[in-house]
């Protein structure tokens, strides 16, 4: 109904307390996308960010001048699964709970319902497979994680190698 809405799904960030949990969020991309950062928001309760709220990331509308509008929202998003577990430092949006409420959140994230899309997160996702190019991404995912960088696309023509994104 609304093109600059996108709802998405994403599986927790490997070898941390989100990595049981399947997470479903909202982008709110800008008419002006892609010169302009969209907006993410994740709606499944997790213990990290408050559902429904504008996440800060320097990837997001909250700070447009670090925006290359070479990045893709897949770009977006694995800064934000990158971003999950790291320390919260009181950034907005953010939300202070311990490691065993965050993955009993994981947990059960699996059974939560989209009101607005009425996607089941059980149904979404099967059952992750290791194949070579899973563990590729995972390795992506780490090290975005690791690195606090995002990397630009492929195909980008800029010269930059990342960006910072904390």
């Amino acid at each position: 109904e609304n093109l600059f809405e996108w709802h998405f799904t994403v599986r927790g960030p490997p070898d941390t307390v989100y990595s049981e949990g399947v997470y479903h969020g909202r982008i709110l991309l800008p008419v002006e996308y892609p010169m302009k950062p969209p907006n993410l928001r994740l709606l499944t309760p997790n213990g990290r960010f408050e559902t429904n709220k504008n996440i800060c990331l320097s990837i997001s509308g909250y700070h447009p001048e670090t925006w290359l509008p070479s990045w893709s929202i897949r770009t977006a998003l694995l800064a934000l699964i990158g971003f999950m577990p790291t320390h919260s430092a009181g950034a907005l949006g953010s939300l202070e709970c311990s490691p065993e409420e965050r993955q009993r959140l994981a947990i059960m994230s699996l059974d939560w319902n989209c009101p607005q899309c009425g996607i089941k997160m059980r149904d979404v996702l099967p059952q992750i497979e290791k194949n070579e190019d899973t563990k590729r991404l995972i390795e992506e995912v780490k090290n975005v994680s690791c690195k606090k960088t995002v990397p630009l696309e492929e195909n980008s023509s800029s010269p930059e190698i990342g960006k910072q994104i904390f």
